[in-house]
């Protein structure tokens, strides 16, 4: 398994099979970012969206839609992509570092999964 670092990021494929990317993780940046590579583009979020999506996916307690409006439009309440953009959420707002990344939803719950859990949601009992 790779380590999720600029040396050793991770290899993704969107969920349509389409198109290749890669992500890591920079915690030395300011703030420290989740770093997503799109051929030449370079996408930055708070690192912290890992940790706090993962607390908020438990907190909910079961599986969560995802959400895909565009940027332009409101996100449907209750989803991944709402909460993202939420001014309740624990960074106020868009976790993206620059208004045109906010969508917490392109965060792969591949990276958004940690011990206890299982494709970014809370494993049942």
């Amino acid at each position: 398994m790779t380590e999720g670092t600029k040396s050793d990021p991770w290899e993704l494929t969107t969920p349509p099979g389409s198109s290749k990317y890669s992500m890591y993780r920079d915690p030395d940046a300011d703030p420290p970012a989740l770093v997503c590579v799109i051929g030449s583009t370079t996408l930055k979020y708070h690192l912290s969206a890992v940790d706090e999506l993962h607390a908020w996916l438990l907190a909910r307690g079961d599986w969560v839609v995802l959400g895909a409006a565009d940027e332009n439009k409101p996100a449907a309440d209750g989803t991944v992509e709402a909460w993202g953009r939420s001014a309740t959420n624990p960074v106020g707002g868009w976790y993206g570092l620059r208004r045109a990344t906010g969508a917490i939803r392109d965060v792969p719950p591949s990276i958004a999964r940690s011990p206890g859990t299982r494709r970014g949601h809370p494993r049942r009992a």
